[in-house]
C-alpha cells in the first residue's frame, strides 16, 4: 500500500466492515456471540505480537452497559485526567491515560484517545499500517488459505490498534468500553484489569445476547474477574441477582452503587446536563476511587467501604467538566437550539424524550407555545416504529399539555451525511443499501408518526445536510415573522450514526 496518511488508513479499515447480509445472517442466526469470540481474539494478538497479559500494564479498568457505559467512560476519563502531572518530572498517577469507546461520531479516531483528546490522524495511521504489516506478515509466514481472512473484522481491529498504541505511548491507565456484550466481547481479552463496571442494562442486541435482562445480564457480567473490584449501577432484581451470581463464580464482590448525594442535591453540576447522567456519573465516581487507590491515592476514601466518599476537588472539577459530544449536548445558534442525543434501545429513547422535556422546562418556551419544535430522527436497522412510538409518548408525557404535540416538525432523513454521499469515516456498509436507497424505513416511520399525530408536519429527505437545512428554514421563517419569540428546538436523536452525522454537518457550516 503506496499511500500510507490517514485517509489510506481509513479506507483500508472499511473494508473491515462486515456487509449487510452478513451482519444480517447472523442476526437471524442467533450466532453473533460465537464462544470462540475470545480464543480467536487471543490469535489475532499474538499474530500482532501480544500476550493477552501485555496489556496488564495498561492498568485497563473495564465497563460494559447497555446504556450509559459510553458516557460513565468519559467521566472516568475526565476525572483522571485531573491527577495527571502538570510536569513531566511529577511523580503523580496516573501519567497518561487512554479511553477506548465506540461508536465514533465524527472521525474514527475518536475512538482512541490519549489524555482525553482523540489521538491524531499521523498516529492513527502509524499505528494502524504497524498492526496492518504484523498481521500480512503472519499471513504469509505460515502460507494462510485464500478463503481464511488475514485480517481480524473492524471494531477487533481497532481494539488490537488501540491496545497497541496505547503500549507504545506508555500509557499506565486505559479505560476500555465494550463494544457489544461483554462475555464474547474483543475487549475482554484483558486478564487482570484494575476495576471492572456494568451501567445500567437493557434489551438491545437481541440475536447476539438475549431478549431477556438475565440472559443480558450473564453476557455484561463476562468481565468479571478473580480479585477485581466490579460496580454496577442499580438494576432490576433480575438482572442484579445474575450479576450477584456472575460474580460470585469470579471470585469477586459486586457493589451496587446508586445517586451519590453531592449530584442528587445539584451541590455539583455535571457536564452532562441530563438527570439520568447522575447515576453515570456516581458509577464513575467509585470506578475512578477504587482505580486511583490502586495507584497508590490512599487518600482518597475507599468507595467499597464507603457508600458514598467525601469527593475531593480533582473529582468535582473532572465531573463539572467532562465534554461528550453527541450525548446530551446542545449547540446555539442565532435562532435555533440544536438538541443532540443519541437514542437505539426503547429505554435509551424515552429517557432521550425526557431529557428533552427538561430542556423545554427550562426554556422560556411553554408547552403550548406556538414556536415550532422540530425532530429529526432516523434508526435504519432496529424497530424504528417502535422506537419513534417510544419518543412520541415519552415527550407527550413530558412537554405536552393534553392532545398538544411534542413537535410541529418531523424529519426522517437516512444516514448518509451529504447529497455527494459519506465521509470515508461515517461509510457503514452493514445497512441495507437497497432500503437506504429506496427510504424504504424513513417512508414507513413517516406513516407511523403521521398516523400518531396528524396535526405535525411530516417530510422524509435523503441525507442530514438536507435534515439540517429545512430546519433552519423553518426557524429562520418563524423568528423572521416573530422575533421576540424564544429561540426554535430541535431535537436529533435515533442512531449515533445520524447524530454523528449531524455534528459533521454542523461543524462544516461552522468551519465554512
Amino acid at each position: 500500500m503506496a499511500n500510507r496518511d490517514y485517509a489510506a488508513a481509513v479506507a483500508a479499515l472499511n473494508t473491515l466492515q462486515s456487509n449487510f447480509s452478513i451482519v444480517d445472517a447472523i442476526r437471524k442466526s442467533g450466532k453473533g456471540m460465537n464462544k470462540q469470540a475470545i480464543p480467536e481474539m487471543i490469535e489475532w494478538c499474538r499474530k500482532i505480537g501480544y500476550e493477552p497479559s501485555d496489556f496488564d500494564r495498561l492498568k485497563p479498568i473495564h465497563i460494559a452497559g447497555t446504556k450509559g457505559k459510553g458516557s460513565t467512560s468519559a467521566f472516568v476519563s475526565s476525572i483522571l485526567s485531573q491527577y495527571l502531572p502538570s510536569a513531566p518530572e511529577s511523580s503523580s498517577q496516573p501519567t497518561k491515560t487512554g479511553l477506548y469507546t465506540s461508536p465514533h461520531l465524527r472521525f474514527v479516531r475518536e475512538r482512541i484517545q490519549i489524555n482525553h483528546e482523540p489521538i491524531s490522524e499521523e498516529m492513527f495511521a502509524k499505528y494502524f499500517f504497524e498492526i496492518w504489516d504484523r498481521l500480512e506478515a503472519s499471513s504469509k509466514a505460515v502460507e494462510t488459505p485464500s478463503d481464511v481472512p488475514t485480517k481480524p473484522v473492524y471494531f477487533r481491529y481497532l481494539t488490537l490498534m488501540a491496545l497497541h498504541a496505547y503500549l507504545e505511548e506508555g500509557v499506565d491507565t486505559a479505560i476500555m468500553e465494550c463494544g457489544i456484550g461483554g462475555e464474547y466481547d474483543s475487549t475482554n481479552i484483558l486478564t487482570k484489569p484494575s476495576v471492572t463496571a456494568v451501567t445500567s442494562l437493557g434489551i438491545d442486541h437481541t440475536a447476539m445476547l438475549g431478549s431477556i435482562l438475565p440472559e443480558i445480564a450473564w453476557h455484561k457480567a463476562g468481565i468479571f474477574k478473580p480479585g477485581v473490584v466490579a460496580f454496577t449501577a442499580p438494576q432490576k432484581e433480575e438482572a442484579i441477582t445474575v450479576l450477584q451470581e456472575r460474580a460470585a463464580e469470579r471470585n469477586t464482590v459486586l457493589h451496587v452503587v446508586d445517586v451519590h448525594p453531592a449530584l442528587d442535591n445539584q451541590q455539583v453540576k455535571l457536564g452532562l446536563s441530563a438527570d439520568f447522567q447522575k447515576i453515570n456519573a456516581s458509577v464513575a465516581i467509585a470506578v475512578a476511587a477504587a482505580h486511583l487507590r490502586n495507584l497508590g491515592h490512599t487518600s482518597i476514601p475507599d468507595p467499597t467501604a464507603t457508600p458514598h466518599i467525601e469527593l475531593p476537588p480533582q473529582f468535582i472539577k473532572g465531573l463539572e467538566s467532562v465534554r461528550w459530544p453527541g450525548r446530551c449536548e446542545v449547540r446555539r445558534e442565532a435562532n435555533i437550539a440544536w438538541h443532540i442525543d443519541g437514542g437505539h434501545t426503547l429505554e435509551s429513547i424515552e429517557v432521550t424524550g425526557r431529557w428533552f422535556a427538561e430542556q423545554m422546562a427550562l426554556s422560556k418556551a411553554s408547552p403550548t407555545s406556538t414556536t415550532p419544535r422540530i425532530l429529526i430522527f432516523n434508526q435504519q436497522t432496529r424497530d424504528a416504529n417502535a422506537l419513534a412510538k417510544a419518543l412520541y409518548t415519552a415527550l407527550q408525557a413530558g412537554i405536552a399539555s393534553g392532545s398538544t404535540s411534542p413537535f410541529t416538525h418531523v424529519i426522517f432523513t437516512t444516514n448518509q451525511t451529504f447529497s455527494e454521499g459519506y465521509k470515508p469515516d461515517l461509510v457503514s456498509i452493514n445497512v441495507n443499501q437497497q432500503d437506504v436507497d429506496t427510504l424504504a424505513v424513513q417512508k414507513a416511520l413517516a406513516s407511523t408518526w403521521s398516523e400518531i399525530d396528524s396535526t405535525a408536519d411530516v417530510k422524509v429527505v435523503k441525507t442530514i445536510e438536507e435534515a439540517i437545512g429545512t430546519a433552519r428554514t423553518v426557524a429562520s421563517g418563524w423568528t423572521g415573522k416573530h422575533p421576540a419569540d424564544p429561540a426554535v428546538m430541535v431535537l436529533v436523536t435515533g442512531s449515533l450514526h445520524l447524530v454523528g452525522g449531524a455534528i459533521e454537518v454542523l461543524e462544516t457550516v461552522t468551519e465554512a
